[in-house]
């Protein structure tokens, strides 16, 4: 799939994965009462928000495929995980979310298809964007736009570092790390 190019008007966002990223990721979350945030993640998109940059979030969920959890569950948990950020005043703008396994479509990450989607939807200028995960396939999309990546060390952030550095992405401790450095280059 080719990256559609950026209209006038665009903006730039900061793309977001959900597990290991914004939320502790326990495996296949289906209950929404044991949905947790990391530390300081919360205010991190709240200083997005107060900086008028688009978060848009999306997030890989083959746990549907796998039938470990149903797409009831799925969007339970992604209700909860919106009412622990509005509870620190923060909010996503956009989720997208892919519910295939790996192979079978353009949606999942690092596929392009959720983020042309969002790009069009939300008139986003992935050039100028951000991507931040803890998994390499989290920011490999930016490349492809010549956008900017950082990995976060949380969740399965780790195991990713060197292949990130490798890959020409910045590491940060966490998200609170992440968008202190998103915001010092605007």
């Amino acid at each position: 799939m080719t990256p559609l190019p950026p209209t006038s008007t665009a903006r730039p966002a900061v793309f977001l994965d959900r597990d290991g990223t914004i939320a502790i990721d326990p495996g296949y979350q289906r209950d929404p009462s044991k949905v947790a945030l990391f530390p300081g993640a919360a205010a991190a998109i709240a200083r997005l928000n107060s900086a008028a940059i688009p978060v848009i979030m999306v997030t890989n969920q083959s746990g549907i495929a796998r039938g470990k959890l149903t797409e009831y569950e799925y969007r339970g948990v992604a209700h909860r995980v919106e009412e622990l950020l509005a509870a620190h005043g923060a909010s996503i703008d956009a989720t997208y979310f892919c519910p295939h396994l790996p192979g079978e479509c353009e949606c999942r990450k690092p596929g392009l298809a959720l983020f042309q989607q969002a790009v069009l939807e939300h008139q986003l200028d992935p050039a100028r964007s951000w991507w931040v995960g803890d998994k390499i396939s989290d920011l490999l999309p930016a490349a492809t736009w010549s956008g900017r990546g950082i990995l976060v060390e949380t969740g399965e952030g780790p195991a990713h570092h060197a292949e990130a550095i490798a890959n020409g992405f910045e590491v940060a401790a966490d998200l609170e790390a992440a968008v202190e450095t998103i915001l010092s280059h605007r």
